[in-house]
């Protein structure tokens, strides 16, 4: 009995000093996070216009609805790959669009109103050549030049080879359909690259 009473004061001793360093071990210690790099979104046309005069970059825009299912897809899918983040990050301005806003938009001394006969902003209208499908991603070079709409969901493998092909300004030495067709991707194995050309290229 008085060995039973032993070992279980020991035991009950160790546990204690167990919790003691524990709680000692780093009690100044920030919580532990998961936090991942996003991708740092401007959502005032006017912010970017003030940022592309500071500092000149092309410019991605991501044209979404409300109830579009397709455009949370991507935003869950897509933009939150680390490599695709990073790139969008140090190459460009991304832009978030609600293209069924209402408000007037300025942009390069003209005004938007919303069309209710599309259902959207005519700033979204005249950058997607009146092709209102979501999501819809819009690729401009410096100084707001080229608008180049790309229309439907894009994986992350699709959305490298856009983003390379503007970002690494191979534009100006082959056609896109040249440049997809050699293309190793090295962010994901995913889907297979886009068959569809990218307009004016």
């Amino acid at each position: 009995m008085l060995i039973m009473k032993r070992l279980l004061l020991s035991a009950l001793a160790v546990l204690l000093c167990g919790q003691v360093v524990q709680a000692k071990k780093d009690p100044n210690a920030p919580a532990p996070t998961d936090k991942k790099e996003e991708i740092h979104w401007i959502t005032s046309i006017d912010e970017l216009q003030a940022k592309m005069q500071q500092n000149p970059k092309k410019v991605l825009i991501d044209m979404y609805t409300g109830w579009c299912g397709w455009c949370k897809k991507m935003d869950a899918d897509t933009y939150t790959n680390p490599a695709l983040v990073k790139y969008i990050n140090n190459n460009y301005y991304a832009v978030k669009f609600d293209a069924e806003r209402q408000d007037t938009i300025h942009f390069q001394g003209k005004d938007y109103f919303f069309a209710p006969q599309y259902k959207a902003n005519g700033f979204a209208i005249e950058l997607m050549k009146g092709q209102m499908t979501y999501p819809h991603t819009v690729f401009m070079l410096e100084n707001f030049q080229n608008p180049t709409p790309i229309p439907g969901y894009r994986s992350v493998q699709e959305m490298e080879i856009f983003l390379t092909y503007f970002g690494d300004n191979m534009y100006r030495r082959r056609a896109y359909d040249e440049y997809s067709k050699n293309y190793t991707p090295r962010w994901s194995n995913g889907q297979p690259a886009p068959s569809t050309p990218v307009p004016g290229h």
